[in-house]
């Protein structure tokens, strides 16, 4: 399996195909899988259960958009929020999620507010956001069907920007996931130079934390690749994962990780 490319910007037009690339290599996995299959990243979820919550999340961040929304929107009612039961529908269903978003942030315009979880943004802030739950959760059918997961550098490391940032700006976890002042550093080593945008130095700031690129000596300091490094920070593999190489206390990142939300 390979996988997409570059990290893109918030320029919808450079988005938007590494979003609809993502996509087919999710739905792809999804459709060719025992329905029943478990995911064990994901307990108590099916294989059938997790195309459905992509797809269905993905016309939901649709809806959001092209209602303007300024309130959570209910996924119930979101328009062909069921996932098609012929394995040989999936991929057409799968593609239509991210083809409504997609032309939700087009018609709206891309600067347009609308509601998010971590409060108004632009619009086209749901297609970075449904493009990593797209990475993540292909991450989650390759585990579970026994595949290999292929990611490029860039996307994995704007992966995992991504998600500091919503940890960031989900207030009254700080001291959980860094207790004491503890502070973490984390370094890919992968050659293709991602320079300063692949080291992330991570900080309690009152009861939230902080983030930024760079290099600096912290409490723990955890180096791999930028794929494995995003898996781990997303709990899709252990922190005492061989891939994995752990500097300092190693308590600080496991107490990280498991304060944040699955």
């Amino acid at each position: 399996m390979t996988g997409s490319g570059a990290a893109p910007t918030a320029d919808p037009s450079e988005i938007v195909p590494v979003l609809f690339e993502e996509n087919v290599l999710f739905a792809d996995l999804v459709r060719d899988a025992d329905p029943d299959l478990p995911v064990p990243t994901c307990p108590e979820w099916t294989m059938r259960k997790l195309g459905a919550h992509v797809g269905r999340g993905d016309r939901w961040a649709a809806a959001i958009v092209a209602t303007r929304a300024t309130e959570p929107v209910d996924t119930r009612t979101v328009a062909d929020g069921k996932a098609p039961l012929p394995a040989d529908e999936f991929g057409a269903w799968m593609r239509g999620g991210v083809t409504a978003l997609a032309e939700a942030v087009e018609n709206v315009g891309p600067d347009t507010p609308v509601w998010t979880f971590t409060g108004p943004k632009p619009a086209a802030w749901w297609l970075r956001r449904r493009l990593h739950e797209q990475t993540v959760h292909r991450a989650d059918a390759a585990i579970a069907v026994g595949a290999s997961f292929d990611i490029s550098p860039a996307l994995a490391a704007d992966g995992l920007s991504e998600w500091l940032d919503l940890l960031a700006a989900r207030p009254g976890a700080g001291g959980d996931m860094l207790p004491g002042g503890a502070t973490m550093h984390l370094h890919s080593h992968d050659a293709d130079g991602l320079g300063a945008s692949g080291e992330w130095v991570v900080r309690p700031q009152g009861d939230s934390i902080t983030w930024d690129h760079g290099h600096e000596k912290s409490t723990v300091a955890v180096r791999g690749s930028a794929a494995d490094l995003m898996l781990a920070v997303l709990r899709r593999i252990d922190a005492d994962n061989p891939r994995l190489e752990v500097v300092g206390d190693r308590s600080v990142l496991t107490s990280f990780l498991s304060a944040t939300p699955f």
